[in-house]
């Protein structure tokens, strides 16, 4: 019970250090104005490292890597598109009337 915790912990972290390193890049589509720079991502090393811990510590070394970059993959990948569907959500212009 207390490795699938952590599994889920590790992989909450990284999700959530891909979305601080994201939403510092001037790119970012998720608000107009992106985080500041140095504290978002040293925040986002801060968790990746975190998440990265939890994966070697939950799983063998060679699938600790594989997780982990998956993990970086998938987050890395998704955030811009759910950054896209959260700014749609409110700016359909085929509404019905």
């Amino acid at each position: 019970m207390i490795i699938q915790t952590l599994i889920a912990l590790s992989l909450a972290a990284i999700f959530l250090g891909c979305f601080c390193i994201y939403r510092a890049s001037p790119n970012q589509r998720w608000r107009p104005l992106p985080w500041p720079t140095l504290p978002a991502r040293t925040a986002g090393l801060v968790l990746l490292a975190l998440g990265g811990w939890g994966c070697l510590y939950t799983h063998t070394r060679v699938a600790a890597v594989f997780v982990f970059c998956t993990a970086l993959m998938l987050f890395f990948s998704l955030i811009p598109y759910l950054g896209a569907l959260a700014g749609s959500h409110g700016s359909d212009t085929h509404e019905t009337r």
